[in-house]
């Protein structure tokens, strides 16, 4: 398997997340800021796995336990707002 593909997995997730927000709490004062912030996150991340460079920037050591944490951290956000 390729490993971009957890990267790929994780950022479909937030974007998932995002638009569900968006949809399910249409109504609620300032929900398309707060949904916006994980679909641009989560698109921009599956857009980066596409290009050599941030690939292969991706898939350092530090970067990976970085990104997890940072993973963690926005689905916690989602889950919240």
């Amino acid at each position: 398997m390729n490993p971009l593909n957890n990267y790929r997995f994780g950022s479909y997730a937030l974007l998932a997340m995002g638009l569900i927000n968006l949809r399910y709490q249409t109504g609620n004062e300032a929900n398309l800021p707060t949904s916006s912030v994980l679909i641009t996150i989560g698109l921009l991340v599956f857009i980066a796995t596409f290009i050599p460079k941030f690939s292969k920037f991706l898939l350092g050591r530090v970067v990976k336990r970085i990104s997890l944490l940072l993973l963690i951290a926005l689905i916690i956000y989602g889950i919240l707002i």
